[in-house]
């Protein structure tokens, strides 16, 4: 007896064993994540400049960080870091000291060696966007742009207010001063290259051939090279006269130039996350560094399972599933886009949004034209077109879902008030709108009645998500740093991946989502998801 006792002991134990081996599988059914979309070193890459030491030093706005870049291996390393590394533009003083601008902060900094304290010199100067050292004097100037449209001098002190040197030019943008003591800069609304003098504003035009110049930069030999980020062209223009020269045709997105003391110029581009090295003589372009995506956000799957689209800011981005081959949909800057930050699919459409801009745009699948495009929304964070054409809407500042109708989707109307901090939404396999909330919910609602349902609660910042296969919900705990599934049936949780590279934090003064970590789930189960915290594209498949 004592020894079937102890037979029918050990195989129930045994049998719990089993049952706990299997459970412990069951919660672990998912490898660990492979990369689609290697990381890279910025979050669209700025402002340039060649400091004394010959280094070549980048900025970045979105990724609130200043990057020494070596110039062999491309590999980029952190000199000055989030929050306050945010950079539009470099410029590098007389004695060496570096200062920059930090636009969306609209603060300027300073700091006199790499071992110094950073100084804030100037502040509530939204949109400060270029800065340039007079090398003679070692007096400061920068513009405002986008958010503001001004000249100001600096003092570098940050003991005296700044000095208004002129109003509404039309958007000076990356300038250099000359040794003659005035200002060269492009006109970026204007198409234009001008001189101005900094002691009373007196400007003067020098060329006007352009569509949206970024840059302008003199040579040792007072030449003055100018980037179009239109066009993707690099110039050369005679100060004399103002004739130019097409030099290197480059790719659209350029954003800013730097010489150094052997007159080699240096181009960043903000669409393809890069560096390039230019002959000044040939034209011929070296790359240094490039990355596949620049701030990858949301991202949508194509029907077939075969595309991964991602909204990296600075434009929309196919990636071939099996191979990881990149295709520009479109670009900033190149194309009538406006920095999406997420992407959806419907039949027809790619359906982007950005919260920067307050806009939602229809963009064409076929021919890449834009059907519709809203503008005035209070910080959309995302969008979904339904079947009858009327497009929903996440507006994060007004706490609302709105629905989008009519000619240009001009007609707005909230149908769901007093949400959390809506963040990303899906039509889930019934039919209905599910909605991530920065509160911590997951909500499910009717379309019917506009009804709501919380399906979790208790999530980390959620933020992307999407249905698997199983009818499973996949989120995104951008907190957290995980991806996390959701049983719709009874709101029961089960972290499928963690210790993610999300959940990049936002800057002072902006939106908590900021980057959207991306999610989408293929029919086979795999789980692609974006990266903020390190620009990259993941999947994780199931075993």
């Amino acid at each position: 007896m004592r020894l079937l006792a102890q037979l029918q002991i050990s195989k129930l134990t045994g049998m719990l064993a089993f049952a706990l081996l299997a459970t412990a599988a069951l919660a672990q059914n998912y490898g660990k994540p492979q990369v689609v979309v290697p990381p890279s070193n910025f979050k669209g890459v700025h402002g340039l400049a060649v400091d004394n030491q010959g280094r070549l030093l980048a900025g970045s706005v979105v990724g609130m960080s200043i990057t020494q870049v070596d110039l062999k291996s491309g590999k980029g390393t952190i000199l000055v870091d989030a929050p306050q590394g945010q950079a539009d533009d470099i410029a590098i003083g007389p004695k060496g000291e570096m200062a920059w601008t930090s636009f969306l902060q609209g603060v300027l900094r300073i700091r006199d060696n790499d071992s110094a304290p950073i100084r804030v010199i100037a502040k509530d100067l939204p949109g400060i966007n270029s800065l340039a050292f007079d090398q003679q004097s070692g007096k400061l100037y920068a513009s405002q742009v986008f958010l503001g449209d001004a000249l100001w001098e600096i003092d570098v002190t940050g003991a005296a207010a700044p000095r208004l040197i002129k109003k509404g030019m039309g958007g000076l943008n990356g300038f250099e001063v000359g040794k003659d003591g005035w200002i060269v800069a492009p006109l970026w609304f204007k198409g234009q290259i001008v001189k101005v003098n900094p002691a009373d504003g007196e400007m003067k035009i020098i060329n006007s051939e352009f569509k949206v110049p970024a840059a302008a930069n003199y040579d040792s030999k007072g030449n003055i090279w100018v980037v179009d980020t239109k066009t993707g062209g690099l110039y050369k223009v005679n100060a004399a006269d103002g004739k130019r020269t097409l030099v290197a045709q480059l790719d659209t997105g350029l954003d800013n130039l730097a010489l150094d003391k052997n007159d080699n110029i240096y181009v960043s581009n903000m669409v393809d996350n890069g560096v390039q090295l230019v002959d000044a003589n040939t034209g011929k372009a070296t790359q240094i560094t490039k990355g596949g995506m620049s701030a990858p956000g949301g991202i949508k799957l194509s029907e077939d399972g075969k595309t991964l689209y991602v909204a990296h800011l600075f434009g929309l981005r196919a990636v071939d599933t099996a191979s990881g081959k990149l295709t520009d949909i479109a670009r900033m800057h190149g194309d009538p886009i406006e920095y999406p930050f997420a992407v959806t699919l419907s039949k027809d459409h790619y359906v982007m949004s950005s919260w920067f801009t307050g806009t939602v745009q229809l963009l064409n699948r076929k021919d890449k034209s834009t059907k519709a495009m809203a503008h005035g929304l209070a910080a959309p964070m995302d969008a979904v077109e339904l079947a009858n054409g009327n497009v929903l809407v996440l507006e994060l500042a007004a706490g609302a879902l709105t629905q989008l109708s009519g000619t240009d989707l001009h007609d707005k109307k909230q149908v769901v008030t007093g949400l959390q901090g809506p963040t990303q939404m899906i039509i889930g396999k019934d039919g209905a709108v599910y909605v991530t909330e920065l509160s911590g919910r997951l909500l499910r609602i009717d379309t019917a009645d506009w009804s709501q349902k919380t399906i979790a609660e208790g999530l980390a910042g959620p933020e992307g998500l999407a249905q698997a296969p199983s009818g499973k919900f996949i989120v995104a705990e951008a907190v957290k740093r995980q991806l996390t599934e959701v049983d719709p049936a009874n709101g029961n949780k089960r972290v499928i991946a963690s210790d993610l590279p999300i959940g990049f934090e936002a800057g002072p003064g902006l939106p908590p989502p900021y980057l959207t970590t991306g999610v989408a789930v293929a029919s086979d189960g795999t789980v692609y998801f974006s990266a903020d915290r390190d620009n990259g594209v993941y999947k994780i498949k199931p075993n």
